[in-house]
């Protein structure tokens, strides 16, 4: 082999070379630990607290930023099994999780559903009356929220089929109760099975995930007045599902897993780090934020902006483990 041509494929990355180790052992200034357990974060709307899971089918929790004081929400509910909590706009919560734990199939999908939580210490979560598939778009600027169905939590639709749903919490109700429920979009077959994600343009727009075979997934939008869609990561065969929206409404975080293009590994779910998208249509304005997937069996997962567009909260979690599986919440900051 000729000298320079050598030289040149030594300066190449080479395909599964990570780094031993965690992202955690030497954080950019920028990061700092917020929690050293839990998962799933959402900010609140005034951005002074972080709710989050102490872990999947569990106790729903909430840290003060500026104490660092965390306080348990749900622990007097006995046999919790909770999988998201999430602030509306007035501070109470919405829960997200099945009524008691049977088997991780079937306590995830078939018995999955709405819960209001209110902020009064000892307060004791509420249904909602409604079962649902994975996470929920909540509104941090009034009392709206979307959320999805497949056929496991309604009969009504084919047994490949997804929907897309935009509902009111009514708060004026005693006890509280979903109001105006609409279906927004809905998917024939599993070539896009629907998660909604965030609401943005003052609740006029949602970015939603179309989950795709194989493991991958499209970043996609919808208008709620016209109903029109658009897919944004125009990224076939990759794995791109939007989680955190910014307050401008311009840009949305991604669980992305184009790096492993350079990194190798498997594209999907697994291998995932922190991407920013613009909502241009293009999809080519797409940077990476986080880079936990340099290191082995590291990634970063669910995002979440503050409304201020100060910082953003995720989890550090663990390849090999099934999404929304965390081991503790970080801060990024994009300006202090």
């Amino acid at each position: 082999m000729k000298p320079v041509l050598l030289a040149l494929l030594l300066t190449l990355p080479l395909a599964g070379q990570r780094k031993a180790g965690s992202q955690l052992d030497n954080l950019p200034s920028n990061m700092e630990v917020l929690t050293h357990f839990g998962e799933r974060a959402d900010i609140s709307p005034d951005n002074q607290r972080v709710a989050f899971m102490a872990k999947s089918f569990g106790d729903a929790m909430v840290i003060d930023l500026k104490t660092r004081v965390i306080r348990c929400l749900t622990c007097n509910v006995p046999g919790a099994a909770f999988l998201r909590v999430m602030h509306l706009v007035t501070g109470d919560y919405i829960l997200i999780g099945p009524g008691r734990f049977e088997d991780i199939r079937t306590s995830r999908s078939r018995d999955n559903e709405l819960w209001f939580l209110s902020k009064e210490r000892g307060a004791k979560p509420v249904r909602l009356g409604q079962k649902m598939s994975e996470g929920a778009a909540i509104s941090k600027k009034s009392l709206k929220i979307a959320f999805s169905q497949v056929h496991d939590q309604a009969a009504d639709l084919a047994p490949d089929a997804s929907r897309l749903m935009v509902a009111d919490v009514d708060l004026s109700a005693n006890p509280p109760k979903l109001a105006n429920p609409k279906t927004v979009y809905q998917s024939k077959d599993r070539n896009c099975v629907l998660e909604a994600q965030d609401f943005y343009d003052n609740d006029s727009k949602m970015v939603f995930t179309c989950y795709e075979p194989q493991g991958l997934a499209s970043a996609m939008g919808i208008d709620l007045k016209s109903g029109e869609a658009a897919n944004f990561s125009k990224a076939p065969g990759t794995y791109n599902e939007p989680e955190g929206i910014f307050p401008d409404g311009q840009y949305t975080c991604v669980e992305g897993d184009r790096q492993v293009e350079q990194l190798g590994g498997r594209h999907g779910g697994g291998n995932i780090d922190i991407w920013k998208l613009k909502l241009d249509g293009t999809g080519k304005d797409f940077v990476r934020i986080t880079h936990f997937n340099d290191f082995e069996n590291g990634k970063a997962s669910n995002p979440v902006v503050s409304t201020d567009g100060r910082f953003m909260a995720f989890q550090t979690a663990n390849t090999a483990d099934p999404a929304g599986v965390g081991y503790g919440i970080v801060l990024y900051w994009f300006r202090k």
